[in-house]
């Protein structure tokens, strides 16, 4: 009970200012929800982005690694060709050189890719590594190897090879691309 009506305070809420108060906070947790659902729904997606890129690392840095000469390093000449007519195989093509180079791993003498060059082509399903074990299911990659001489301003356009490596799965895809230099005669 109030005896002076301008020293009588208010306690309590209108019904005006709860149905406020509901309409905001209600608008603030639609706005919230909204955000977490795309986050909740794509959680998965930093793995497999991870996963994609080890797998175009290291196939990256196995191709990288390899020898980028002027002859198969399996020929006679490798160790000392000054160019591509010093060579009885002649890296000069894309792709396996010579032809029974079929695989990153071979099956018999003359048969695993021993040259940066080789792999241009490479796709794989079911990424494993080197030596045929720990497959990721899923995944695929693929290499492509260009020569890069030119635009990188060399005056050889054979000189340098670009090497991009793909890996792809559910629709997603990434890539990561190196450069190796010839200094042949030396691997």
């Amino acid at each position: 009970m109030c005896i002076d009506r301008f020293r009588c305070r208010q306690f309590g809420v209108s019904l005006v200012e709860l149905i406020v108060f509901i309409v905001i906070v209600s608008v603030g947790v639609v706005g919230l929800v909204s955000v977490m659902n795309p986050l909740v729904r794509y959680s998965a997606d930093p793995m497999e982005t991870k996963q994609s890129m080890a797998i175009a690392e290291s196939l990256l840095n196995e191709i990288l690694h390899q020898p980028f000469t002027w002859c198969d390093p399996d020929d006679a000449a490798a160790s000392t060709a000054q160019q591509y007519a010093d060579c009885a195989n002649p890296q000069n093509v894309s792709g396996a050189t010579p032809s029974t180079e079929t695989s990153r791993s071979g099956s018999g003498p003359g048969t695993a890719y021993d040259n940066v060059a080789d792999y241009d082509g490479f796709s794989k399903n079911n990424i494993d590594d080197a030596s045929g074990g720990n497959a990721m299911t899923g995944y695929t990659a693929g290499v492509a190897v260009a020569r890069a001489g030119t635009a990188l301003g060399l005056a050889d356009d054979t000189a340098a090879l670009s090497v991009t490596v793909t890996v792809s799965r559910n629709g997603h895809s990434f890539s990561l691309t190196g450069y190796r230099f010839r200094y042949a005669p030396r691997y």
